[in-house]
Formats: structure tokens, sequence, C-alpha cells
């Protein structure tokens, strides 16, 4: 059983609907939901960059799928950066664990249906750090994750060379904890649906 952060359980919910879950039988009418807790679980740590994935992620489907449940397999998403650059590894993880969207190495389909490869790509001619493009009729939405308005505690600073260096007192070290999850918290509570954090365009 997972012990983590309560506001985990708070944090927005991603619902998709999957053919190829409900083709094979794995999920009723292929349904699934997808929380903050399962791409923590991905990405094996809970940080200001694995939380505006999933709130990039978010954004694009709610506004490529209005009033309906987005499909899971029918985006190609293009990253700006490449995968060695700063976090854009870490932010496709998220995407791709979401969408489905995945590089050569990804689900070959059967029978020429519910193919995943190809569909995740880098290097994108966008602004945008992420671009989703709905294969079936092409509507497509750019977004960004601008965190600037949602900035770290100052204390953060002092205290991560200590934990890092395993010089920290354990309440020094519960204080960096706490503080770093807080600003993951006020990202996902907060500004969810903050227009000036989560930068989307649709077109």
């Amino acid at each position: 059983m997972m012990h983590y952060p309560e506001f985990f359980d708070a944090a927005p919910v991603i619902m998709m609907r999957d053919p190829l879950a409900e083709f094979l039988g794995a999920m009723q009418d292929g349904l699934m939901e997808y929380r903050y807790a399962d791409v923590v679980a991905l990405a094996g740590h809970s940080c200001p960059t694995v939380a505006s994935a999933f709130l990039m992620t978010r954004a694009a489907l709610n506004a490529l799928y209005p009033g309906e449940v987005p499909l899971r397999g029918d985006l190609r998403v293009e990253l700006q950066g490449v995968p060695a650059e700063g976090t854009v590894g870490v932010v496709a993880n998220v995407v791709s664990y979401i969408t489905g969207a995945a590089g050569e190495g990804g689900f070959h389909g059967i029978g020429g249906r519910f193919e995943r490869r190809e569909l995740l790509g880098f290097g994108a001619d966008t602004h945008a750090e992420i671009r989703f493009t709905r294969t079936g009729n092409g509507a497509r939405a750019e977004v960004s994750a601008d965190l600037s308005s949602v900035p770290m505690d100052p204390r953060v600073r002092e205290l991560l060379p200590r934990c890092l260096t395993q010089t920290a007192s354990p309440a020094e070290t519960g204080e960096f904890r706490r503080l770093w999850q807080d600003r993951v918290r006020r990202l996902l509570l907060d500004h969810k649906d903050d227009p000036a954090v989560i930068r989307l365009r649709v077109h």
C-alpha cells in the first residue's frame, strides 16, 4: 500500500477511454482513470515538472475533447526539446503514459488497429513545450507551463545541499520535504486551471 501526501488525492483526475483496453477486455468500456499518484509512481518522484506535465496533458485533453472522454491512442504528441535535454524526458514519459502515444518501440497494433508507435516525437517546430494533435480530425493544441508565479520557498535552496550530503538533521529533512511538496500542492490545487501557469493555445 502506498503512503503519500494527502493532497495527491485532491489533485485533478484524468479520465481516458482506450479502445484497445476495451477490445481486449482489460477495462469495461475502455475507461481508465489517471491520478497524480499514478504518474508519481511512474516517475518515481513528485516535483513541479511531473505535476506540470500532468496538468499540461489535462489542459490539452480538455481542449481537444470538449464534453467527451478523451480517446487514448488517438493523439500525436510532439515535444519541442529532445529527450536528453533538461526535464524533457520526464515530461515525455508522463504524457506518453496518459495518452498512449509512443515512439518506435510502441505497440504495433492488432490487425491494423490500435497502433501506438510513432505517435511520440521530439524536436518539434513549435514555440510551446508540447503539441498535441488528434489523429482522427487534426485538431491541435499547444501547451506550455510557466511556474514563475508558483515560486519555491527560499528555504529549499538552503536545505537541499544539506539533504544531499546527508548532513541535515531529521527536522531539517522533514522541513525540506514539506516545503518541496508544498510547491507541488499549490501547483496542482491552486493553479490547475490558471492560464498564466498552464498556457494553452488551440488551433
